[in-house]
This record gives structure tokens, C-alpha cells and sequence, in this order.
């Protein structure tokens, strides 16, 4: 039984995927277009996660082979800041009510947390190991942090402290 209903099963997954592919192609219409480049002199080296901040019009872009994040101002089409002394940072997330940015660094595994108007860290936690990808659940005010080897730690964002 599980044979016979495990192709009818995978056609049905592909027949949804084309569907939502073709829908979603229809409603953009036109494909996606350049509209401008960020020059970032004196970076070397491979670009991991990026963030955006949508009220200030900013992208911060984790400099994974420069051990920096770059803060670029969109409306200016310029870089305003370097955070420096990562170590291989590679997920970002900006939380806009708390203006701050947790940025998970590969060497040490320390997730640091910085002011989003100073760009001074403000804390840190520590995964012992690897701490890769950031993703923040603005409905639970909880940011997710992968580490490791599969781990993935919980931060209470509205907690005290933060």
C-alpha cells in the first residue's frame, strides 16, 4: 500500500509546487531588475547573511571573509559603517523594536549584540560552537539562533535584559 500511494503522493507535492511557481511567476510579472551596486572597497572575501532595516533604509551585510558586518545606507547607495573584530560572521538579523542587531559569529560561536544607532555591542551569548543563522519571530518576540552541529538556541527578545 505505501508503495502505490507514495508516487501518487509525490505528484500531487510537484502538481502544487508548479502551481505556486506559475502563480507566483503571474503575479510579478516582469522579472526582477539591477537597479543599483554598493561599491565596498577593502572587503575581501566571501558574503554570508544580510539584514534589512526597512524604516531606516539600511542593509547590514555579514563580511564573513573580512570578519566585519557592512552597514549600508540604501537611500544614499553608500556604506556608513563597519562593525570590525568578528570572527567569520555569517547570520544577521536586525530586530526594529529593540534597534539592535544580533550578528552569529562562526569562530567561537558567540552571537554579539550591538546598538542599531551606535553600532557598540551591547552583549552576547555563547554557543561554544559555530553559531551560523539568525532568524527573528516578530508575533513570539523570539530570535532563533543555529549553532553547532543542529543545535538551535531560543532568545526571549521582549526578556529582561534585552
Amino acid at each position: 500500500m505505501k508503495n502505490v500511494l507514495r508516487p501518487s503522493l509525490q505528484a500531487i507535492i510537484a502538481l502544487v509546487f508548479c502551481y505556486t511557481l506559475a502563480t507566483v511567476r503571474a503575479q510579478t510579472g516582469a522579472p526582477l531588475k539591477l537597479t543599483n551596486t554598493i561599491a565596498l572597497p577593502g572587503v575581501e572575501g566571501r558574503i554570508d547573511h544580510l539584514a534589512f532595516d526597512a524604516a531606516g533604509e539600511r542593509l547590514f551585510v555579514c563580511a564573513l571573509g573580512n570578519n566585519t558586518v557592512e552597514v549600508l545606507d540604501l537611500r544614499k547607495g553608500e556604506r556608513i559603517h563597519s562593525i570590525t573584530g568578528l570572527g567569520s560572521p555569517q547570520g544577521i538579523a536586525y530586530i526594529p523594536e529593540l534597534d539592535r542587531i544580533f550578528v552569529a559569529n562562526d569562530k567561537g560561536g558567540i552571537c554579539k549584540i550591538y546598538d542599531g544607532k551606535s553600532f557598540q555591542r551591547v552583549g552576547e551569548l555563547d554557543f561554544k560552537d559555530d553559531a551560523d543563522n539568525v532568524r527573528y519571530d516578530s508575533a513570539t518576540k523570539q530570535i532563533y539562533v543555529g549553532f553547532g552541529s543542529g543545535g538551535i538556541g531560543i532568545i526571549n527578545a521582549a526578556g529582561p535584559g534585552m
